[in-house]
């Protein structure tokens, strides 16, 4: 199952280049999981 994920504008895309390589490589991993697994652990998601 492959889910779509949608940024708001160009607000995500901002904050994303601003970071460092590891804090993007740990939204790349949350967003893959968001993505393709069937159920996502709760830690992942709380605080968005």
């Amino acid at each position: 199952m492959i889910r779509k994920v949608i940024a708001f504008k160009d607000h995500f895309i901002k904050f994303y280049k601003s970071q460092d390589n590891k804090p993007q490589d740990n939204i790349e991993y949350v967003l893959d999981l968001v993505r393709f697994e069937k159920q996502v652990p709760i830690k992942f998601l709380k605080y968005l």
